[in-house]
């Protein structure tokens, strides 16, 4: 595993360890916290009973290894000792949510519906997907025209990808050297730099780009598969040059700009508005209108 750094994160005024891999680029959240919220334990003993009891019962129910034999990360404890805890990634705590029989838990169970029925909505309608990016957009603050653009960089990059696809490019390792290629040359340094630049983690670069930022990203990569188009490289070593030379297009531009206005075109700031991962889906949840009736019991089954 790569670097890690634990930190606190708060959730209605308590406190939820959490710690970054730098290298996967993933937060891991200490699970005794989120349960003890979840389930109003009074403390970190009986947090960890609940969490001990909870995990053989999805182990008994044939639960993924991955949740019932979880990673274990040092975390800083009350008593300020570091302790091996059980942590999840995003996708792991979700699921661990939905077995949670808790009326805290529900509005997370209600996001979780949401989302599934829309991405079932956008596969039959790929336009409601682009409708909802240019909601969610709008509503982190966005300027309309930035959306726009931005919704303009994305069919850009598709096009690009699509190139690389065409040059039997393998999309994952073969995709993120070629960025690498063509954001060196425009930028001077790589994806990841300029990401630790802004000081990101999960956050998308292209979103916390400027407007020059991200119109110089555009004219990179359209570069790119223009020149991919007309000289149709063969091989990975082609396709680099290729990327490369579309780099260099926009980094000459950034240069000119540069000269002329005085000012630097790279920035390190960012979209600082960004909330924390579980109070936003927490209000996304509460603004879902009313799907079902509580029930008096407090229990909560999956179907």
């Amino acid at each position: 595993m790569g670097e890690s750094k634990d930190s606190i994160q708060l959730f209605e005024d308590k406190k939820i360890r959490t710690a970054w891999d730098a290298e996967k680029e993933e937060w891991y959240f200490s699970i005794v916290d989120v349960v003890g919220i979840l389930t109003d334990q009074p403390d970190t003993r009986h947090a960890s009973t609940y969490w001990a009891v909870l995990k053989n019962r999805l182990a008994s129910e044939g639960a993924n290894e991955l949740l019932t034999n979880c990673k274990q990360l040092k975390m800083t404890a009350a008593d300020g000792k570091k302790r091996l805890t059980d942590v999840a990634d995003t996708q792991q705590l979700l699921r661990i949510i939905q077995s949670i029989p808790s009326p805290k838990a529900e509005p997370f169970k209600l996001w979780l519906a949401q989302v599934g029925r829309e991405r079932i909505e956008e596969t039959i309608d790929p336009e409601q997907a682009i409708d909802r990016a240019l909601e969610t957009y709008l509503k982190k603050g966005y300027s309309e025209e930035w959306v726009h653009q931005r919704l303009l960089a994305i069919r850009i990059r598709n096009e690009l990808t699509d190139e690389w696809k065409e040059r039997d490019m393998s999309k994952g390792r073969d995709y993120a050297i070629l960025t690498d290629e063509i954001t060196r040359a425009w930028a001077g340094m790589t994806a990841r730099q300029y990401r630790q630049l802004k000081g990101l983690k999960k956050e998308n670069l292209r979103d916390n780009m400027s407007d020059l930022e991200l119109v110089l990203t555009m004219l990179a990569e359209a570069t790119t598969t223009e020149i991919s188009k007309s000289s149709k490289p063969q091989t990975f070593a082609e396709n680099r040059q290729v990327a490369r030379s579309g780099g260099e297009v926009a980094g000459i531009a950034r240069k000119e700009i540069e000269g002329r206005t005085g000012q630097p075109v790279i920035t390190s700031q960012n979209a600082a508005d960004f909330q924390q991962l579980i109070t936003d889906i927490v209000e996304d949840a509460a603004a879902l209108p009313e799907m079902t009736e509580p029930t008096n019991d407090g229990n909560n089954t999956e179907s």
